[in-house]
């Protein structure tokens, strides 16, 4: 079909479209004057070409499913020729855009069908008058359509008369649900549906149905409204014609009358009618739903992506009700859909998503698990049965990356549907000062690469936490648990070095995927392993700037942080020393760590530093120190408000917990959650007494909870506290002025318990925690640990696990030197090993790696070596600390070797050399 031809088909469409619903033909009869000079402005012109072109679209449509009446039809595109295919209403939509664009033989006669388009007596007339003078610029057009038109028109289907005088009584007496085509779904509509579908075994009206609604995105968002808005619509029918007229004049063609205000979703209503569909077996109609979910997915994403056309609100409905709907009990949903879904939701702009997570967190809590667990089950199952390689990484892996990023929105709506505190709770920022190192910014400038002193200042934050004005650390109580979020299959199977490179990418360009952007999906021991590979670059660029300052003759070469010290004065030696490296230069506390215990011989490879930490933080956290205090109700140790020790003190201890996190070391350290939250950046509050001291948090909570009006003589509180120091004297302090005279009421209890908790874990310590966190940031500033980590993963990166599970270490062990798993004396070994108390594990564990403590992610990630030194004999067993290896000699017997192990782990403190 040339330019002509297609212009005489569009004018004779539009005549026979007139003709068929009795409209005039001319302007000059029309009964609302001013919709056909619109035609002479570019916003009629738009309409007009398209008006015209869905003439011919719906002409394929009901040529193909209808039809031209002709029995003797010889056009192979024609269902009255009997050469078509019986096709679906919804293959029949799809063919019927092929077809105009093929410019295929359209028949003379017309089917007695027409379709009930947005405002038929605007539309038709509009066409009817207007497409005459303006067919030329169909073709003109043909660009716009592919991207928009098919969004609108594609798998719409009807089966309605023309409602002209004639014919519409008869068309209200055999109106049925499955005759309702292209109008939005209702929770009484879908209850119909499928009653008739279970009576009468057929689910092809119910099946329709959810086409035509699944498949178009401006359907779909007027489905499920709210009582209200409806309504509103019914009792503004008086003014239709008015409405009709604004509509076919507007600059956006596809807005219809509902769209005027705006449609509110009922989400319950929606939920009722899913819930009611869910009676209805899934093999009746899971296929079509999922072909139709992937049509409204590649729909809404030419929308959301070309068009641009598609509203906040119309955008959010939809997905809002895709993820709705019930579990389908097919692959195809998880294959094919799903991941369809995902892809439109990449293109939501973050003001949409902010919506979406509001949405969810407000009117869809109940369905977030669900939406949760359908997502983590699409990228298990891609991890599972794909096999990664170097050329196709689990990066490049579009299923699980854009299901990742529709999980981050679940994540931020989750947080909101929770317990959130106020963010105004805030530790002040600590500055560190810049150094100047002239010669380590001439090595960034030849090693661009290897510059990271910057890295801090360039990640970005995270635009939709931005929006939606949250921040992790105030979810005091995420609806869900912050570890259902993690996908284990995904974390094990991420290569970190890979993933760590394209973060540092990413953070410069964007152009790279990185999982590291979305630390809620890794599990705490994978993220430990990004932080490794942080840190060790960082050491490695330090030592390149020694090296460079030793060739210059600027400095000696000092390429580690070395400490040296006695056993006997470990405290003076070691603080002395970093208090001298601290005001001399404090990058080369970013060097790694290397410790040298005087008159022994031990050499440094990671086993001499673990002790050091465990010797000292047993030495700095002794009630006799005096710098902190023990908590005997939460066994845990605080900050000593009345301690003697000037803040340089604390701040070298504050650098110690650093150095142990950037040097990947595991400390056997007591605080509270607290302090972890205050660490990085938030204060405590009276829930972090739950923990902190638990039985004065019950207490306060009982006053809180208390609701009778004798609560003044009950408690007999007033707004003056008292506690007691290390030497057990009892303080006094007002938390308001004159406090003694100020009595806790119903009216002020409430700021009673909150002064008290801010009193105790932040202002009572304020100077000490200033100190300690200063000198935790002065290693930890440009590391992303804050935005990788939780609070409470924070803890774990420190503390270590607390699951001894010894099976999980059995079955990661590897044996050496003639050793496996079935030799004797390594199943003596373990059988001896699974008897011991706690304590006896810990004390094996302190022998054989240097440390009593879990690795983050628990013993499986702790790879022990026990190798065979040489056959039966008297001596003890030995370990190389620094590499987890075990040297087991061969004993001929379980008793003798219980006994020698028992003897070498409990006397085990010390170095030399073997």
């Amino acid at each position: 079909m040339n330019s002509k031809s297609e212009i005489d088909e569009a004018s004779r469409g539009s005549e026979a479209s007139s003709s068929n619903n009795n409209t005039p033909s001319n302007c000059e009869d029309q009964s609302t004057p001013g919709l056909c000079p619109a035609a002479h402005t570019n916003t009629g012109q738009d309409i007009m070409k398209r008006a015209a072109a869905k003439q011919l679209i719906e002409r394929y449509f009901y040529q193909l499913l209808d039809g031209c009446g002709n029995p003797n039809c010889d056009n192979k595109y024609c269902a009255s020729s009997g050469e078509a295919r019986n096709l679906t209403p919804n293959e029949a939509a799809a063919e019927a855009i092929k077809l105009f664009y093929k410019e295929a033989r359209l028949c003379d006669s017309l089917p007695n069908k027409v379709p009930r388009t947005e405002a038929n007596a605007c539309d038709s007339s509009a066409s009817t008058t207007c497409t005459t003078s303006k067919s030329k610029d169909i073709t003109d057009n043909k660009e716009e359509l592919q991207s928009g038109e098919s969004s609108i028109e594609n798998h719409e289907s009807t089966s309605q008369t023309p409602e002209t005088s004639q014919n519409k009584s008869q068309q209200d007496d055999h109106k049925t649900p499955s005759h309702n085509n292209g109008a939005p779904l209702t929770e009484e509509r879908i209850c119909q549906l499928c009653d008739e579908c279970l009576r009468s075994k057929a689910p092809q009206p119910l099946i329709r149905a959810l086409g035509e609604a699944f498949t178009q995105p401006a359907i779909l968002a007027r489905c499920f409204q709210s009582k209200l808005r409806l309504d509103s619509d019914s009792s503004g029918g008086k003014n239709t014609d008015k409405e009709s007229k604004a509509m076919c004049s507007s600059s956006d063609p596809d807005k219809d009358v509902d769209s005027v205000a705006g449609p509110e979703l009922d989400v319950v209503s929606c939920r009722k009618a899913f819930g009611y569909l869910a009676k209805v077996p899934s093999e009746y109609y899971s296929s079509a739903l999922v072909t139709a979910l992937t049509t409204l997915a590649e729909n809404m994403e030419i929308d959301l992506r070309i068009t641009k056309k598609m509203s906040i609100e119309d955008a959010v409905n939809c997905f809002v009700i895709a993820f709705e709907v019930p579990d389908l009990g097919c692959s195809d949903y998880l294959e094919i859909a799903l991941p369809a879904l995902c892809h439109a939701a990449e293109h939501l702009p973050v003001k949409a998503q902010a919506k979406l997570a509001r949405v969810w967190a407000q009117h869809c809590k109940d369905s977030l698990r669900h939406i949760l667990e359908t997502l983590q089950q699409l990228i298990t199952l891609r991890v599972i049965s794909t096999n990664y390689t170097r050329h196709f990484q689990l990066q490049d892996d579009e299923s699980v990356t854009l299901a990742t990023k529709l999980m981050k929105i679940v994540y931020y709506a989750n947080m909101l549907a929770g317990v959130m505190e106020s963010n105004t709770l805030r530790e002040e920022p600590v500055v560190i000062a810049s150094q100047l190192d002239p010669l380590g910014d001439a090595l960034d400038h030849l090693y661009p690469l290897s510059s990271m002193k910057n890295s801090k200042q360039s990640q970005p934050d995270d635009p939709l936490a931005i929006e939606l004005d949250i921040n992790v650390l105030d979810a005091r109580k995420p609806y869900l648990p912050f570890e259902e979020f993690y996908n284990e299959p995904l974390s094990d199977t991420i290569e970190m070095d890979i993933d760590f490179a394209n973060y540092k990418t990413e953070i410069s360009n964007g152009k790279k995927f990185a999982f590291l952007k979305y630390p809620f999906i890794l599990t705490a021991a994978t993220k430990s392993l990004g932080l490794y590979y942080e840190n060790r670059i960082r050491m490695y660029s330090e030592r390149r700037v020694s090296l460079l300052h030793a060739v210059v003759g600027a400095a000696p070469p000092m390429p580690f942080l070395r400490l040296k010290v006695r056993r006997s004065h470990l405290i003076d030696d070691a603080l002395v020393e970093l208090e001298m490296v601290a005001m001399e230069r404090a990058l080369d506390l970013k060097k790694q760590l290397v410790v040298e215990f005087e008159g022994e011989q031990g050499v440094d490879e990671g086993g001499v530093s673990k002790e050091f930490f465990q010797l000292i933080v047993e030495e700095i956290f002794n009630p006799d120190y005096g710098m902190f205090t023990h908590q005997p109700d939460s066994h845990t140790v605080w900050f000593n408000p009345t301690s003697f020790e000037t803040e340089a003190q604390f701040t070298l201890i504050g650098i110690v917990l650093g150095l142990a996190i950037y040097n990947n070391v595991i400390l056997a350290v007591n605080f509270p959650m607290v302090v972890y939250r205050k660490l990085t950046g938030k204060k405590g509050s009276f829930e972090d007494l739950a923990d902190w001291n638990p039985i004065l948090y019950n207490g306060l909570k009982y006053m809180l909870e208390y609701e009778a009006n004798d609560l003044e003589e009950v408690f007999y509180q007033t707004f003056r506290i008292c506690y007691q120091d290390v030497f057990g004297n009892t303080i006094f302090h007002d938390l308001q002025e004159n406090g003694d005279s100020m009595f806790v009421t119903q009216e002020n209890k409430k700021e009673f318990v909150d002064l008290y908790a801010d009193f105790l874990l932040n202002k009572s310590v304020e100077t000490q925690f200033k100190a300690f966190r200063r000198g935790f940031v002065m290693v930890t500033d440009e590391s992303p640990l804050a935005a990788l980590f939780r609070p409470e993963e924070v803890e774990t990166l420190v503390c270590g696990s607390k699951n001894f599970d010894f099976n999980e270490l059995e079955k990661s062990t590897e044996y050496d030197g003639g050793y496996t798993s079935e030799s004797q004396t390594i199943k003596d070994f373990w059988s001896i090993v699974h008897s011991l108390s706690l304590d006896d594990k810990r004390k094996l564990l302190q022998f054989t790696t240097g440390s009593d403590r879990v690795p983050v992610g628990g013993l499986s990630h702790l790879k022990l070596v026990i190798a065979r030194n040489g056959p039966d004999c008297d001596r003890l067993p030995t370990a190389h600390t620094c590499f987890n290896v075990l040297l087991l000699p061969e004993y001929e017997s379980k008793e003798k070797l219980q006994d020698r192990l028992m003897k070498a782990i409990s006397y085990s403190k010390g170095f030399g050399m073997l």
